[in-house]
């Protein structure tokens, strides 16, 4: 594995990998709500908009037996790790991290495609859920060119 030293890296991609982290948090707390409302039966209540049941129990809410929420979960917390691993220096983590933020925000495509077309309803947590996913996909694709170790030796 090929670490990167503090000097070697630019301020600009430290901040940016851990601003991904802080982000994920908020995405991951989100997930977690969701999932444990779900498994739970609970009835979630929409304070801002109207359309959480219809959509939280529509059948695109699950994926087989699994809550979408509790994959939305693992997801938000695989960009953690790996956006944590990168703040310190692996370099393995960050294609990493940009392949699972980037099929994250293709299904983030696609289900506010079923939300708006399909369902007819759009939900304040997926709503949400959205919006943390398009500012990772920010952070980790337009935070400028990497600086490579091994092609400034």
């Amino acid at each position: 594995m090929k670490h990167v030293s503090p000097a070697d890296s630019s301020r600009k991609i430290r901040w940016s990998y851990l601003i991904a982290a802080l982000v994920s948090l908020i995405g991951l707390a989100d997930a977690i709500y969701l999932t444990v409302e779900h498994v739970t039966g609970q009835s979630l209540r929409c304070t801002i908009i109207t359309g959480c049941s219809e959509v939280l129990s529509s059948k695109y809410a699950q994926v087989g037996p699994v809550p979408l929420a509790a994959i939305g979960a693992a997801s938000y917390f695989v960009v953690f790790s790996l956006a944590v691993l990168a703040l310190f220096g692996h370099q393995f983590a960050r294609p990493l991290l940009r392949i699972v933020v980037g099929l994250m925000f293709l299904a983030t495509l696609w289900l506010l495609y079923l939300q708006g077309f399909v369902i007819h309803h759009f939900c304040q947590y997926c709503l949400l859920s959205a919006a943390v996913t398009t500012t990772l996909t920010l952070i980790v694709f337009l935070r400028g060119p990497q600086k490579n170790a091994a092609s400034a030796a």
